[in-house]
C-alpha cells in the first residue's frame, strides 16, 4: 500500500458546502476520498486530452433484428484490430442486445472507432465510457 500524505486545505466556504453536497451524494466515506476521486478522475481527462494511451469501454444497445447492423459492427471493428480487446454480447430481450467492448489504444482512435459504431442505422444508445491506464 502507497503512503498517505496529510495537508492543509485552505478553501471558500460556499465552495466547502458544494464539496460536502457532492460528499453526501456520492456516499464518500470523508472529504479525502471524494478529493482523491477528483483529481484521479481530472488525471483521466487530461491524458485522454492529451491523446495518450488509454482504455474505455464502448457500451452499445441495438435491436438485434435490425439488417445488417452486427455484420457492419464487426467490420468496423476489424478495421481498428489492436485497439479491440474483447466484446461480451447480452440478449437483454427478444429485440434488445447490450455489447459490451473492451477497448485500449491512443484516445483520438477509441473516440473515432466508438463514434463509428455509435453512428450506425440501428443503434439505440451508446457511450464510450473512458478511464486511464497507469
Amino acid at each position: 500500500m502507497k503512503r498517505v500524505k496529510r495537508f492543509g486545505v485552505s478553501i471558500e466556504e460556499d465552495l466547502l458546502k458544494v464539496v460536502d453536497d457532492f460528499i453526501k451524494k456520492h456516499k464518500f466515506p470523508n472529504r479525502s476520498c471524494a478529493l482523491r476521486f477528483l483529481i484521479r478522475k481530472n488525471l483521466v481527462e487530461e491524458k485522454w486530452q492529451q491523446n495518450k494511451e488509454v482504455a474505455a469501454c464502448l457500451v452499445l444497445v441495438y435491436d438485434h433484428h435490425r439488417r445488417g447492423l452486427v455484420s457492419k459492427a464487426i467490420e468496423i471493428q476489424h478495421k481498428y484490430p489492436s485497439l479491440v480487446l474483447s466484446t461480451q454480447h447480452i440478449h437483454l430481450d427478444h429485440h434488445n442486445c447490450l455489447e459490451m467492448i473492451a477497448l485500449k489504444g491512443k484516445a483520438e482512435l477509441l473516440r473515432e472507432l466508438a463514434d463509428r459504431l455509435i453512428g450506425l442505422k440501428g443503434i439505440k444508445h451508446g457511450r464510450l465510457v473512458a478511464t486511464a491506464i497507469d
